[in-house]
């Protein structure tokens, strides 16, 4: 399963070469090095923007003095965000090893590699010992991992007492078919699609308390409609970067997705729980 989610990410249009592209083209001739907030409108790859991690944020209690971790962090993009707004130290873990070093080399180019660090690793087997963190969060990621519950009791564990949880993920509704199910796994690696009920049993089983469940669904409907559009607008530079092929691919799998959202066979929820 690994394989299929590092696959699916080395070939995604969201990469480390387009964020420094796009911040280049809005820069233009500035002089000096980038900051963080240059690249908060390109490096976000979850639904949401910014907003979506301030939620995540407030939710799990993050502030100044906070030890936090980012579960499969991608290319660092949430972590820059919570270490310059938060003023608090990041730790992201990430299984790819190019989203990894591309999410170390961000940071440092934006000055943030004393606030942010990145430590590629596996979610199911998280390289941190026992309490060593205050707040988790996560966006969108657990899709990929079928083993789940264990990803959440590794999540438990690194956390202090009264350690605060905060994820979003994508939910599988009634009306998802198998043969979607299975495009799903085939075109984006998403594995064992969780329900609202599902996630908050998990947390659950994994030991948690206070756990908290919230639909989003209607939130990142609009979100994704956008996505698909800009991706589309983008079709000149993605197919300098990445081809003809790969343009028309993840177009189709875009709208793919986007209709499984218009037609209520998939959601959102965001999650919340204490050790």
């Amino acid at each position: 399963m690994s394989d299929r989610v590092i696959d699916f990410y080395d070939r995604h249009p969201i990469s480390e070469e387009q964020v420094l592209r796009a911040v280049g083209r809005r820069r233009g001739s500035r002089v000096g090095s980038p900051t963080a907030e240059d690249l908060f409108d390109f490096d976000q790859d979850h639904y949401g923007g910014l907003g979506a991690v301030e939620a995540l944020a407030r939710r799990a209690g993050i502030g100044a003095a906070s030890r936090v971790l980012d579960v499969c962090a991608g290319l660092g993009g949430p972590a820059r965000f919570l270490a310059s707004h938060r003023r608090c130290r990041v730790v992201g873990v990430e299984l790819n090893q190019r989203r990894a070093e591309g999410a170390a080399r961000l940071s440092r180019l934006v000055g943030l590699a004393g606030r942010v660090r990145i430590v590629r690793g596996d979610a199911t087997a998280l390289p941190f010992g026992t309490a060593m963190f205050d707040a988790c969060v996560s966006q969108e990621a657990l899709l990929h991992i079928d083993r789940k519950l264990l990803v959440l009791e590794e999540c438990r564990r690194v956390l202090v007492p009264g350690g605060r949880l905060a994820f979003t993920d994508w939910l599988a509704r009634p009306r998802l078919g198998d043969r979607e199910r299975e495009q799903l796994w085939r075109w984006m690696a998403a594995t064992t699609l969780q329900t609202l009920e599902g996630y908050r049993a998990l947390l659950g089983r994994a030991g948690f308390g206070a756990v908290g469940a919230e639909d989003v669904s209607d939130e990142w409907r609009p979100i994704l409609r956008e996505r698909l559009r800009m991706f589309r607008a983008m079709r000149a530079d993605t197919v300098a970067r990445l081809g003809e092929t790969r343009f028309e691919e993840y177009d189709r799998l875009y709208a793919f997705f986007v209709g499984l959202i218009e037609a209520g066979k998939l959601g959102g929820g965001r999650f919340t729980a204490t050790r």
